[in-house]
């Protein structure tokens, strides 16, 4: 059976109240009055209800009018912004953004291209799942993504596309009341050893390798997601490698320590764009990753990065990196590129 409920006739509604007569109705819609007239007696019988009072010169909307007057507005919002999805699926934008980001990615970066997203597509749904280790890769495998972020080194994963996106500096830290922080520099790893080491843990099951360096101390405590880390970081429990954006202002306040160890005082993080071969990423998650490297590449980031070099906590950039990254396959665990949108407007 045919609802014989139509959007005609909720638009006609909305013109009707919005004009305040069936004859304004009429002259916005170029509808005659008669049949705007009719539209209404119409959708009044099929509700059951009395929309307008007619009483007076002018009709006026009745309470139950007034309240299906809003549910008329909702149903033409949704009518059009169907219409402007499919229209956008003609064009190669996908119906909704769907993607998987590591915890370790800078959450401010993020938010500052979805911000520019939002702007460019307006009427796009998006959904970002956040994920610690092989989380994002399990979304991405279980179709509930349409490509991920994430270091695929992680899982090793040899069958998927992965794109190159930035280096992020992970580097060893502590509370500065920890007796590691009074320990005299280069830290050896036996002196590491005997001290509880807080690493992270995998909920997905592609991978139960940890991030940072891998294990040292002969103490762990594990956790599933780098926010809980932290807050053990700082409450002193033991000592681990953090992303640099996580924890330097945490170093500039005098909270956490950087430790200066014997083997590696930072290690290279490099995150990817991932997607499954043979899935093209659609045209909206291709314009938020050019946003994303845009950003990376801008001043606010490059900014940041000197600033966390003149603090000593990552290793001077060679000028030569800034031109070959995208080509050089390997960068050593000095040679990092922290991506962090501290203030970006760009």
């Amino acid at each position: 059976m045919i609802d014989p409920l139509t959007l005609d006739q909720m638009r006609i509604l909305v013109a009707v109240a919005e004009t305040g007569s069936f004859s304004a109705a009429a002259r916005r819609l170029g509808r005659v009055q008669s049949a705007v007239s009719q539209a209404i007696n119409t959708l009044e019988e099929v509700l059951g209800v009395s929309l307008f009072d007619r009483a007076g010169k002018t009709p006026t909307l009745t309470h139950a009018g007034a309240v299906i007057l809003k549910d008329a507005r909702r149903l033409i919002d949704g009518a059009r912004t169907m219409k402007s999805r499919a229209a956008s699926i003609m064009i190669d934008v996908e119906p909704e953004l769907t993607l998987a980001v590591d915890a370790t990615f800078p959450n401010d970066l993020l938010m500052a291209s979805l911000k520019a997203l939002r702007v460019e597509f307006p009427q796009l749904p998006v959904s970002v799942f956040t994920e610690g280790l092989g989380g994002a890769e399990q979304r991405l495998r279980e179709g509930v993504v349409g490509f991920a972020i994430y270091p695929i080194d992680a899982t090793g994963a040899s069958d998927l596309a992965a794109d190159f996106l930035t280096d992020l500096a992970m580097v060893p830290v502590v509370s500065v009341d920890h007796p590691l922080a009074s320990e005299p520099a280069p830290i050896a790893r036996e002196t590491l050893e005997p001290h509880v080491q807080l690493v992270l843990t995998d909920r997905a099951p592609l991978t139960q390798r940890t991030v940072g360096g891998g294990i040292v101390g002969h103490h762990i405590w594990r956790f599933a997601d780098l926010a809980t880390r932290l807050e053990f970081l700082l409450a002193g429990f033991g000592w681990c490698n953090m992303p640099v954006h996580m924890v330097a202002d945490h170093i500039a306040a005098g909270r956490l320590k950087r430790l200066e160890t014997a083997e590696h005082s930072a290690i290279a993080f490099r995150i990817h764009v991932v997607h499954e071969r043979g899935r093209q990423i659609g045209s909206a998650g291709r314009w938020l990753i050019a946003d994303l490297r845009a950003r990376i590449d801008g001043p606010a980031c490059k900014s940041h990065r000197h600033k966390l070099e003149s603090q000593g906590l990552i290793a001077p950039q060679p000028v030569a990196r800034e031109e070959a990254r995208v080509a050089v396959a390997e960068p050593s665990p000095t040679d990092l590129v922290p991506a962090l949108a501290e203030g970006e407007t760009e």
